[in-house]
């Protein structure tokens, strides 16, 4: 089916459909002040790249058609054209075939910085990266379009990708692991949306990577913190000292990864899309079952008020319709109230947000009168060390900790040097 597109109407572009269905309906109506004619198979849009964008756009994110190669030359035409089309009767059409990402011409179109971000999207969503990653790495091509707006990002290349770089280190000042951060969005955008791969950078103005050493607790602050904390907090607290876990690792556990048999708790999804398995301590079997208890209650109230559903992972919503009511998908630490979602009105729990138990830990530390510079993910670099201490194998605390390559792990080991705290001064000896 080929939708036709044409500047035969006085400042009006004629959109003409062999046939249409409700996904060709629904992109069309988004367009304001269009008009339909007699035929429910032709409408008037106005004459604009806005509008004509936004049609092509929507026409496209139905996963009907996708637009060939030679088209953009038309379509993308340069800012200061004032007609659509060169000429009236000129048609262009967007031919029936399911699209693919990463087919945006490259060099020479100037499109729309709407339909690329949208591209990006569905880049990163088909490769099944994160959430989180999916808005800090669109987060930064944003930027990057805007930094060299009115230029089209697919008119640039390595020259203007170390211009951008070089900016955030010199300008922004950032960290070398933002900088880092920036480079790799912008090559996922070149590689898998232009279909680019950028080949080199040049001389880039690097920010200076410092060397610093982990925030470490001892025992007794450990314990004095935790004093200060109660309930679901002081829980999560504890697991994230007692298994080395990441705090939304912790908040995504859900019923089910917890073995209390074999002592174990799974890990799903964690840092990289990686699952690992980490231990359960003895001292927490028993206040997990009891929190567990109380979750349950919760639950099984939801589900008597006709609620109780939680999102499910991936797609596993379509392959198990009921799993999201079942108690072995529940979060182990769900929120404390029901959210209402405002399409369909459904009210469910997601887990707790992590700022809740951010704060808790930040007041905890202050409450506990410690001067160090501590966080939730300092429980972490606790747990590391207090196994080295304590004379465990470098191997298994890498294991634990889900790290790729054991030279990431080996920043604790400072630790089996005792350093300055293991020589005695001369001024303790007059």
């Amino acid at each position: 089916m080929n939708i036709s597109i044409s500047g035969n109407q006085k400042g009006f572009l004629s959109v003409e459909f062999p046939e249409i269905n409700r996904c060709v309906y629904n992109a069309v109506t988004i367009v304001p002040d269009r008009i339909w004619e007699n035929t429910d198979t032709r409408c008037l849009i106005p004459d604009s790249q806005e509008n004509a964008d936004l049609l092509l756009q929507r026409l496209y994110n139905t996963s009907l058609y996708t637009i060939s190669e030679q088209d953009f030359n038309v379509l993308s035409r340069p800012s200061q054209s004032v007609a659509l089309f060169p000429k009236p009767s000129q048609t262009i059409p967007v031919h029936a075939a399911p699209p693919a990402t990463g087919q945006i011409p490259a060099e020479g179109k100037n499109i729309s910085a709407p339909f690329i971000i949208e591209e990006y999207r569905k880049a990163i969503e088909a490769r099944h990266y994160s959430k989180r990653t999916l808005e800090i790495y669109t987060t930064w091509v944003t930027r990057y379009i805007k930094f060299f707006a009115p230029r089209s990002p697919a008119r640039l290349g390595e020259e203007e990708i170390n211009q951008f770089l070089t900016h955030l280190a010199v300008k922004e000042t950032v960290s070398s692991s933002t900088q880092n951060q920036a480079l790799a969005a912008l090559l996922f955008l070149y590689r898998y949306v232009f279909n680019r791969p950028v080949d080199g950078l040049g001389e880039v103005i690097r920010a200076q990577k410092p060397k610093r050493l982990p925030i470490v607790l001892s025992r007794d602050e450990i314990r004095v913190i935790l004093e200060h904390l109660h309930d679901d907090k002081w829980l999560a607290a504890k697991l994230m000292y007692g298994t080395g876990i990441r705090l939304m690792e912790c908040l995504s556990l859900r019923v089910q990864d917890i073995d209390f048999n074999q002592n174990q708790i799974m890990i799903r999804s964690g840092k990289g899309a990686k699952d690992r398995v980490t231990m359960l301590p003895e001292s927490l079997k028993k206040p997990i079952k009891d929190h567990l208890e109380r979750v349950k209650a919760i639950h099984n109230k939801d589900r008597a008020e006709g609620w109780g559903a939680v999102i499910m992972p991936d797609n596993l919503a379509r392959k198990y319709p009921a799993g999201a009511v079942d108690w072995l998908w529940q979060w182990v630490f769900p929120q404390e109230r029901r959210w209402t979602n405002a399409e369909t009105q459904k009210q469910g729990r997601h887990h707790m947000d992590e700022s809740l138990v951010q704060r808790a830990v930040h007041e905890a530390i202050i409450k506990a009168g410690i001067t160090k510079r501590a966080s939730c993910h300092t429980f972490r670099h606790s747990f590391a060390t207090h196994l080295l201490e304590n004379g465990y194998d470098i191997r298994t605390v890498q294991e634990l900790l889900g790290h790729t390559d054991v030279k990431t792990t080996m920043i604790y080991t400072h630790v089996l040097n005792r350093g300055p705290s293991g020589v005695r001064s001369p001024l303790d000896m007059l």
